[in-house]
C-alpha cells in the first residue's frame, strides 16, 4: 500500500472510531491529574499517542476502551517520569521575589469550576476524605475512579488499564481497604 493511502486510511479510522471519544477522556484525566490544565494536556497527549499507534487498533472493536487504556498508560508513564526527576528547590532570593510580586489572581482569567470530584468531596466538609483519596497510589486511584465514580464494569477497566480482571478486583479491594482504614476514625 502506498504511504499516502495508509495515512489517509489512518485518518479515516481515527475520525470514524476514535475522535468522538475525546470528550469522554477529559473527566477521567481530571480525576487522575486533579488539575484542569494538566487534564487537557493528558487528553491531548493520549489522543496523539492513539493516532500514532493506530496500527495497533483493530477497527470495529471498543475504541473508547482502547483510548482509556492509552490515557491510563500515558498518565502512569508521566507520573513515573516525574518521580525520576530531581527535586527543584527555589533559592531564598527567588522565593522572596515571588512572594513580593502582585497576586496572579487579580490579573489572570477566572479559574474554571472545581472538578466534579472536588465538588462531591467538598460536601463531606472534611479534608481528611479528600486527602485519603489523594494519598492512594495512582494505580489504585485510577481503578477506584473508573469503578466507583464512572461505573465501568471490571472487564472494561481491565481493558483500559491493560491489566487482568483479577488485578482490577484486587486493586479495588486494596484501595477500599486503605480508604476504610484511613477514615475509620471518621466513620
Amino acid at each position: 500500500m502506498a504511504m499516502g493511502a495508509r495515512a489517509s486510511d489512518d485518518h479515516l479510522i481515527y475520525e470514524q472510531e476514535l475522535a468522538g471519544h475525546q470528550r469522554d477522556l477529559y473527566p477521567a484525566a481530571l480525576r487522575m491529574t486533579r488539575n484542569p490544565i494538566d487534564a487537557e494536556d493528558l487528553v491531548q497527549e493520549s489522543m496523539t499517542r492513539a493516532y500514532a499507534g493506530l496500527r495497533h487498533f483493530t477497527p470495529g472493536t471498543n475504541g473508547r476502551a482502547w483510548l482509556f487504556r492509552i490515557l491510563a498508560n500515558t498518565f502512569v508513564s508521566g507520573y513515573r517520569k516525574r518521580q525520576r526527576e530531581p527535586v527543584q528547590v527555589l533559592s531564598p532570593e527567588f522565593e522572596a521575589l515571588v512572594s513580593s510580586a502582585p497576586s496572579w489572581s487579580a490579573t489572570s482569567p477566572a479559574r474554571s469550576e472545581p472538578s466534579a470530584e472536588d465538588a462531591v468531596l467538598s460536601q463531606f466538609g472534611n479534608s481528611e476524605v479528600r486527602e485519603a483519596l489523594r494519598e492512594l497510589p495512582d494505580c489504585f486511584r485510577a481503578t477506584i475512579y473508573l469503578a466507583d465514580v464512572e461505573g465501568y464494569p471490571y472487564r472494561e477497566i481491565a481493558e483500559m488499564l491493560g491489566v487482568p480482571i483479577g488485578t482490577v478486583m484486587s486493586r479495588l479491594h486494596r484501595a477500599r481497604l486503605l480508604l476504610r482504614k484511613r477514615l475509620a476514625a471518621y466513620a
